[in-house]
């Protein structure tokens, strides 16, 4: 493993949360990544569920250089070399993609596969993967499942993902094979399209203040 990937990882288990972010439009990619900092948690996986997506991190890079900046929902290589000649430092997929993994790894990038069943453990193992994603999490058992996949799988760390609330983000934290966990609950989508960017800001650092407890 590479000291640049190693620096992404450390990070993320520092930070404990990976805010996923849906942006509608890319003007408020700035904005947006302020509040995160501001709020004590510059880190943003954004998804890539929106044509804003590419734009946005280029104006996150730009204008927020110290923000750890991911690309998610990744199930292209084309997403992939896009993401990263925008500024991505990590990539996060909903599953485990044969090519996208491969391309990542050549590209010495972390990678985060989701998995949720022990075919697909098995599948992100076999590419020397020990981080993955855990997709969607409350629809697959949650922390039960993670658990029990722990047991045969020892040597792989979860980023449960999907349904992670203030209500339970401690729950899945105080498992040790959890090294974080992704959530938006901090930055909704609807504060986004209104320009809430102080309430943001207050939710991120309410969430950094529960997580700091672990």
């Amino acid at each position: 493993m590479t000291e640049y990937m190693t620096s992404v990882i450390e990070r993320i288990e520092t930070y404990k949360l990976v805010p996923v972010i849906k942006l509608n439009h890319a003007k408020d990619a700035s904005p947006l990544a302020c509040a995160l900092e501001e709020g004590g948690l510059p880190v943003a996986e954004i998804t890539f569920r929106t044509n804003a997506a590419e734009q946005a991190i280029k104006n996150i890079k730009r204008d927020y250089p110290d923000v750890l900046l991911g690309a998610g929902t990744v199930t292209t290589v084309d997403q992939v070399q896009r993401a990263l000649e925008a500024g991505a430092r990590f990539i996060v997929s909903p599953g485990v993609s044969d090519s996208v993994i491969t391309f990542c790894l050549k590209e010495g990038v972390d990678v985060f596969a989701g998995v949720c069943t022990p075919t697909e453990m098995i599948s992100a193992m076999d590419y020397g993967l020990t981080r993955v994603k855990f997709f969607p999490a409350a629809q697959f058992g949650g922390l039960r499942t993670i658990k029990a996949l722990s047991a045969p799988f020892p040597g792989i760390k979860f980023m449960p993902t999907g349904g992670v609330t203030e209500q339970n983000v401690l729950e899945y934290l105080s498992f040790q094979n959890v090294f974080a966990c992704g959530g938006s609950w901090m930055v909704p989508e609807k504060y986004i399209d209104s320009g809430s960017f102080t309430d943001i800001k207050l939710l991120v650092a309410r969430a950094v203040e529960l997580v700091s407890q672990k």
